[in-house]
């Protein structure tokens, strides 16, 4: 089971990136959203939902195999936080890079709540700080959708 929950937790890998692993979990989860964007929300969500469930068990396992709380190399939670900034936002092309930045950005700074939110003990504290940047992602990206429509 360590091998399966490392494996999810680093995202098939992706958390072993050399440099900047959160991006490319972030990448993942923009490939995942690519593969469930015509979906109906419905099955947007639960696919949002079991990979940040599956999430918090990996995160548990990755931070008993690493030996330390939120490793580097745990991704899945970019993951899950990029694929709830693009939730149901119909993205293409510029909005997803949009999305992606804004995610990206959120997650680096910080904002609060979404530093206290590290606080959280294991895999839980690796996935709420992540999909609460989510959750600004996606509130900036309908704003700047609502703001200038056909804009992406």
């Amino acid at each position: 089971m360590t091998r399966l929950g490392v494996l999810m937790a680093t995202a098939g890998g992706a958390g072993y990136a050399p440099v900047a692993p959160g991006t490319f979990g972030s990448a993942v989860g923009v490939a995942v959203y690519w593969l469930v964007r015509d979906q109906p929300l419905l099955v947007q969500s639960a696919v949002l939902l079991a990979i940040a469930l599956a999430g918090i068990w990996a995160g548990d396992v990755a931070i008993r195999h690493f030996g330390r709380d939120d490793p580097s190399q745990v991704v899945i939670d970019e993951v899950a936080g990029q694929l709830l900034t693009l939730l149901a936002t119909g993205a293409t092309g510029w909005g997803i890079l949009v999305g992606f930045l804004a995610f990206r950005a959120f997650d680096i700074k910080k904002p609060w709540p979404v530093r206290s939110l590290e606080q959280l003990h294991g895999g839980l504290g690796i996935m709420a700080d992540d999909l609460m940047a989510g959750v600004y992602g996606q509130l900036a990206l309908r704003l700047l959708q609502y703001a200038k429509p056909g804009l992406f």
